[in-house]
């Protein structure tokens, strides 16, 4: 096997975070990281509004308002800010948006067993689901792509995918399965909480509804993502999950209104995408998929470790491990404390029937070394 070239250090990546030196944190995909000037310009907005409570939540809506069109810019020159809203996670965007679905009764909502559990819970909830089945080990999009397809039924409605899967880290909702779905006439809703800031262009494709993450790969503050609806039919019948006085103003803000919450995150977010420009968005996607790419091939040295297919590019990379380890959710779960106990790494550990599967991040403030201690201790801990 040819040794994998070792990555360098993105210079002064780590400098611009606050984590704890002593652990690896290989994990960024769950939570994200927030840069330091990101949390300078978050505080600073935070000693704002305790200044003046009343002059910051009068004009916050705004203020969110203006925040939103400097996101909108990022995600796509050509993009309209008022066909998006902030919302807090990718879970709140899929309930908004399932919720103004029309479905009538016997339709059906096509997943993935790839889904997110909270989204695909939330699809159940509005209409009978149809489980499309994808082998981790499909070796690319276009296997992917007709393996969902073949999952369509006469039933099916709606279908909700993910943009680039969690455990397994690859596309799904591609351009080109978007593009089929919209031939058949089924409505798209994809779940897109690791696209922005990892992929150039994460509308491309062009779902009818789509939410994305802003706090993982955009570096903004947790409680940061948006929701794009392309139609204005879809915007019309969205419904704010809880109703403040912004609720006649339509969308986008009738979501984003929300009374007296901490709009502080969201006014600080465009923030983490400045600075992923002015970083060079190019390159750090390049490096954080070098370092992800070198960390999966050391691991992939290891006995009974597989490395999965991937989609170029992208800066999380998946290997399944031997038969009959972290098969559970329990023993996943298992697995991944003692990694974090043992060696002070954090990953991802995911189950699947016949052997789970590790997930590896790459990061500007990540080392090559990192991940030689990861594949060192997780040889030990596997005996």
């Amino acid at each position: 096997m040819t040794e994998p070239t070792t990555p360098s250090a993105f210079p002064g990546g780590a400098g611009l975070f606050r984590l704890d030196p002593d652990i690896a944190h290989l994990n960024h995909g769950s939570f994200g990281a927030v840069p330091i000037p990101v949390q300078d310009a978050h505080q600073a907005l935070r000693e704002e509004a305790h200044a003046d409570p009343d002059a910051f939540f009068v004009e916050a809506p705004d203020r969110v308002a203006a925040a939103r069109t400097r996101i909108a810019a990022h995600l796509d020159p050509d993009a309209d800010p008022e066909t998006m809203a902030f919302v807090s996670n990718a879970t709140e965007g899929a309930n908004l948006a399932l919720g103004a679905l029309r479905l009538a009764e016997g339709e059906e909502i096509l997943v993935t067993d790839h889904g997110y559990g909270t989204v695909v819970e939330a699809a159940a909830r509005r209409a009978p689901l149809t489980t499309v089945s994808l082998d981790p080990a499909l070796p690319d999009e276009d296997a992917v792509r007709k393996a969902v397809l073949a999952g369509l039924t006469p039933r099916t409605k709606v279908a909700v995918l993910d943009h680039i899967s969690s455990p397994t880290a690859r596309v799904i909702a591609s351009p080109g399965l978007l593009a089929d779905l919209a031939e058949r006439g089924i409505t798209t809703v994809v779940d897109g909480a690791h696209a922005l800031g990892m992929l150039p262009d994460p509308l491309a494709g062009r779902a009818d509804f789509w939410f994305g993450n802003l706090h993982k790969w955009g570096y903004a503050p947790p409680g940061s993502a948006v929701l794009a609806v392309a139609d204005a039919e879809h915007r019309a019948r969205i419904r704010p999950l809880v109703p403040s006085w912004e609720h006649h103003r339509g969308f986008p803000r009738a979501v984003e209104g929300r009374a007296t919450v901490d709009y502080t995150g969201w006014l600080a977010a465009p923030e983490g995408l400045d600075l992923l420009a002015r970083l060079d968005a190019a390159t750090v996607r390049a490096h954080n998929s070098a370092l992800a790419a070198y960390g999966a091939a050391l691991l992939a040295k290891l006995p009974g470790l597989v490395p999965l297919p991937h989609t170029e590019g992208l800066a999380m990379r998946a290997l399944r491990l031997p038969p009959g380890i972290a098969e559970t959710q329990d023993g996943a779960r298992a697995l991944r404390e003692e990694i974090a106990a043992r060696l002070r790494i954090r990953v991802l550990v995911w189950p699947w029937p016949g052997g789970g599967g590790i997930r590896v991040c790459g990061q500007i403030y990540n080392r090559p070394q990192e991940y030689e201690r990861l594949a060192a201790g997780l040889a030990a801990l596997l005996g």
